[in-house]
């Protein structure tokens, strides 16, 4: 196909799947739903409710929790408490128990903490069982089981003037008066469900990805056969990360499998392979930062003498490189036009090469047809496996294309798509989390300041913040995250080692100095905010198809744009940029009162 018939086919494709509604295509669980929210896997001990000063809490037990906690205590600073609303630590990873759940990124570099616990992943990419066990340990390492609070929901942050604290109530009836509240609730923490006519109307068993329910399809997290789903007809709601992981095993279980399919991903080889644990041994102190550095710049566009992960995600990053380089040696200019060429040329080959491979594995050309991706690879998250495309070979997996405009209703007995009607049993949703909502509704508590104001008030017309870590009119506020940051989507828990390092390091200073208030000055801020949005690229191309990766494919207004932005020389340079900036010890643009 010609470049030209190939840019067509794109927006051809795109235009098929705009809406105006953007994210209010998703609806909060409630109803029939409404436990979604809610912890199966860990019955509620009773326990009295704590009052208590203390100098940190913070909100969430994932991998953002448990980095910044890990870093505080290496920083003499224990007086603190972890609360998380699930039963145990690990964030995503206690609530991910889907059957064929695992890291997409390398295990030695997604793990964080893996040097400081002593971990040697068994796989390049490891299940979730490996990585929930991971996350414990990381607890265990620390000593912060004995700081945690699970099974407790956070229903209200409030600032005390009157003694310079945030007042934190739960469900459980604590309240908690912390020094510095950290927020770690990761940018994928809150199930969203479709806004399907009828959906709550199906009369079988029915349950969101991030929910699995074990009881109605039988089989374990750890990969026992899904026996209770022999001879029955399951729906999937969702071809996204998730649902790459999950398919290969509801086909393998299922009497019949109809997948409804929006929009395919790009789903490229996995590779996976043991790690030789005599070949760790001889990793020698520091390899871990050294092999997250390196992907982080590759990954982004860097130069680098090895490729030390060796995956998909380098190796589009590395073509784009390669022609940059290969455009300069035949004479062009390093601008922005041709950067752009080079990224075009070597994304084109590369998505290729993504079509070629489906039509080698998938024996029928229909099917084959369907689950192509027509778009540029990182217009959404890539997807990696060696089962997914294979399991469209079964005579009993049904590719359900919807031709971009997702399914139409459902009722008691099954799916509508157009007008045709699928019978089910099960109907298994996989439509994601939450990204780019209201701060509050993903979080589910508001946090209100000294002004009265709730940080989803003062974020209405964007997000602001100094270094994507604090905000001006919320002192000793802390957010755990990857906007106005880093943004390095491909490795998150990559942002919060760096991040955990310079909060701890501010709050140590405070604690040092006598400090009571830390803030950033407004003028910081602007300045921040300034840098960002006159030289950062946005994360998510509005000429992509439409996905959480560019506003669901609404108009890139102000507030969005602040939403998507990072540092101007990507994760790298800011890494670099906020090493030299705590270095320094004085902390700039940092108010301590």
């Amino acid at each position: 196909m010609s470049r030209p018939d190939l840019r067509a086919r794109y927006a051809a494709e795109r235009d098929k799947r705009l809406r105006p509604d953007g994210n209010d295509q998703y609806l909060e669980p409630t109803g029939r739903f409404a436990s979604l929210l809610d912890d199966p896997y860990t019955p509620v001990v009773e326990r009295d409710p704590i009052d208590e000063d203390l100098t940190v809490l913070l909100i969430g037990a994932g991998f953002a929790g448990l980095v910044h906690a890990a870093r505080l205590v290496e920083a003499g600073i224990t007086d603190l408490r972890l609360v998380d609303k699930a039963g145990d630590v690990g964030g995503v990873w206690y609530w991910n128990r889907y059957p064929g759940a695992q890291c997409d990124t390398a295990a030695m570099i997604y793990l964080p903490l893996l040097e400081e616990t002593g971990t040697v992943p068994s796989r390049k990419y490891v299940p979730a069982p490996e990585i929930f066990a991971h996350a414990k340990r990381i607890a265990e390492t620390f000593g912060l089981y004995d700081r945690a609070l699970l099974s407790t929901g956070i229903t209200d942050v409030r600032w005390d003037p009157e003694i310079s604290r945030w007042v934190v109530r739960t469900d459980r009836g604590d309240v908690l008066r912390a020094r510095y509240v950290i927020t770690g609730t990761g940018p994928l923490s809150r199930p969203k469900l479709p806004a399907v006519e009828g959906l709550e109307t199906f009369a079988g068993p029915a349950f969101h990805t991030s929910r699995w329910d074990y009881s109605v399809t039988g089989g374990s997290p750890e990969g026992e056969p899904m026996t209770a789903l022999q001879g029955k007809r399951v729906g999937i709601i969702g071809t996204g990360a998730t649902a790459v992981q999950a398919i290969p095993h509801l086909a393998a279980s299922a009497g019949e499998l109809y997948v409804f399919q929006r929009t395919p991903s790009s789903v490229d080889t996995r590779g996976n392979v043991d790690i030789d644990p005599d070949w760790f041994a001889d990793l020698q102190p520091g390899w871990q930062k050294e092999w997250q550095t390196n992907f982080a710049t590759l990954q982004t566009g860097g130069i680098t003498d090895v490729d030390l992960v060796e995956d998909g995600w380098t190796d589009i990053s590395s073509r784009i490189r390669d022609a940059v380089i290969d455009e300069i040696s035949k004479g062009a200019e390093f601008t922005p036009e041709t950067v752009a060429k080079a990224f075009g040329d070597a994304d084109d080959l590369k998505m290729d090469e993504i079509r070629a491979r489906v039509d080698e594995i998938v024996t029928d050309p229909a099917t084959a047809e369907a689950l192509k991706p027509w778009y540029r690879q990182l217009c959404k998250r890539p997807c990696f496996s060696d089962e997914y495309l294979e399991a469209y070979n079964l005579p009993t997996t049904h590719i359900v294309d919807t031709e971009g405009k997702g399914v139409a209703k459902v009722d008691a007995e099954g799916v509508w798509v157009g007008d045709e009607h699928y019978p089910l049993d099960v109907l298994v949703i996989a439509s994601g989390f939450e990204f780019g909502t209201d701060v509050g509704r993903r979080s589910g508590y508001e946090i209100t300041g000294p002004a009265g104001e709730t940080l989803a008030e003062h974020w209405a017309d964007g997000q602001r913040t100094l270094h994507g870590m604090h905000t001006h009119g919320f002192p000793n506020l802390f957010i755990a995250g990857l906007t106005q940051a880093g943004n390095l989507i491909s490795n998150v828990p990559h942002n919060y080692v760096e991040s955990a390092t310079t909060i701890a390091a501010i709050i140590a200073h405070a604690e040092a100095v006598g400090a009571v208030e830390v803030e950033p000055g407004e003028e910081a801020e602007e300045a921040w905010l300034a840098l960002l949005l006159n030289g950062s690229a946005l994360f998510g191309n509005p000429e992509c198809t439409p996905g959480y990766y560019n506003n669901e494919g609404r108009p890139i207004d102000d507030a969005a744009r602040k939403g998507m932005a990072g540092y101007p020389g990507g994760a790298v340079a800011y890494f670099t940029y906020l090493d030299a900036w705590r270095d320094k010890g004085t902390f700039e643009g940092v108010d301590f009162r």
